[in-house]
């Protein structure tokens, strides 16, 4: 038998008002997960643990079958582990995007989705003007960076807001504060002062995109505690595909095998079909498969309604058509969003979000459709989400 888990960031949300009350998953063209609903299990799983963050590496940690209450230590540390960054005891990493405010108030959470190429310049003259013994930038993709501060470990103290909690509000009262913010703070006025008429933005300004003004400083967090490999859990050899060092970090951190799959982004670009093939071309090697797709994530924190719903047919169209033509005798398939995004806030909810469990000892408990309605009316409700990997290999 062989396993796939099917990761579709956010693609939960609530009802639309403007839609008839229908979620993104209900307004998108999906036959092929509506297909395998009707010869699935599905139900309701609560990836995020109550009083915890809603973020993805809490939620995906569920995915994978890990307790986040008992090895979650904050997000930014896992993707610095993507980034093969150095992590000692008494270090706190931040996560650091570039980040655009105009008038006080929060333009874009990511620059407009600035290049990695043109991020990377930005990060390096950061590094120049504000880096020292103690205090590190490390470029990742597109708008998504790391800080690492040394000797000043009470900056993981500080309260922090992520900047896609806040499109369009004033900037002021979310800055970092309370005890051991003062370092965050100075480094995030500091940045304003480098990037201010540095000629990528200056470019980026020429040719209508949105420039990189500073940096936004959140997610702080200590060094991973050590953590049981997936085979020593699960007893399965497992890889992962993804476009964010988010996942891929998670990955490495439990020992599974990450996948370098060409045309595999972050963004609307994702070349799902090509993913697809990749992530299934891994099971001659391995047992299970991940296939993280965080493209309707990013079009819910842009509120792009329309971008969501096409993000969703073409994880149905391009890679969940490949999902069901594949050997079906010999396929177990878990389906689920990691987290809920829903429009309306444009950013991470905690509910409890849909699952579908599909293939060979798996039968219909009645659901038409992969929604997050459909999955609410089964009755089923999966309360600890870190069980959900048992049971698709059970």
């Amino acid at each position: 038998m062989k396993y796939c888990v099917l990761i579709i960031d956010g693609a939960a949300g609530w009802p639309l008002p403007e839609h008839g009350g229908k979620t993104c998953l209900e307004l998108a063209h999906t036959p092929n997960l509506d297909a395998m609903a009707k010869e699935s299990v599905l139900g309701l799983a609560q990836t995020v643990p109550e009083g915890m963050e809603p973020s993805s590496a809490c939620a995906c940690m569920s995915i994978l079958g890990y307790d986040p209450k008992v090895y979650y230590q904050g997000r930014s540390a896992i993707e610095a582990k993507s980034m093969n960054i150095p992590i000692e005891d008494g270090e706190a990493i931040f996560r650091c995007n570039l980040v655009a405010v105009r008038d006080g108030k929060m333009w874009s959470y990511n620059s407009g989705h600035i290049s990695t190429n043109e991020a990377q310049e930005l990060i390096a003259v950061l590094n120049k003007s504000l880096g020292s013994n103690k205090v590190q930038f490390y470029p990742g993709v597109s708008y998504r960076h790391i800080c690492k501060i040394k000797e000043h470990e009470d900056a993981l103290l500080a309260t922090c807001t992520p900047p896609h909690d806040i499109p369009g509000k004033s900037i002021t009262e979310f800055l970092p504060h309370g005890p051991g913010s003062n370092i965050l703070g100075e480094l995030m006025a500091k940045s304003e002062i480098v990037l201010h008429n540095h000629p990528v933005n200056v470019a980026r300004s020429s040719h209508g995109d949105i420039p990189a003004t500073m940096i936004w400083l959140f997610w702080g967090s200590s060094k991973i505690p050590d953590m049981p490999t997936f085979k020593q859990l699960y007893g399965l050899n497992a890889a992962l595909t993804s476009g964010v060092d988010l996942l891929r970090g998670l990955a490495q951190t439990v020992g599974m095998t990450v996948l370098n799959i060409p045309g595999v982004t972050d963004n609307l670009d994702n070349d799902y079909a090509a993913q697809a093939v990749g992530a299934l071309e891994s099971l001659k090697m391995n047992n299970m498969v991940v296939i993280h797709v965080e493209t309707p994530d990013e079009a819910a924190h842009a509120g792009a309604i329309d971008a969501k719903i096409e993000a969703i047919h073409k994880v149905d169209m391009e890679i969940v058509s490949q999902l069901r033509s594949w050997d079906k005798n010999s396929l177990r398939v878990l389906t689920m969003p990691d987290h809920a995004t829903p429009i309306r806030v444009q950013t991470h909810t905690a509910e409890p979000v849909p699952f579908m469990l599909w293939g060979p000892g798996f039968i219909s408990n009645g659901a038409k459709r992969f929604t997050e309605a459909e999955a609410k009316s089964t009755g089923i409700l999966i309360e600890e989400g870190y069980n959900i990997t048992g049971k698709l290999i059970e």
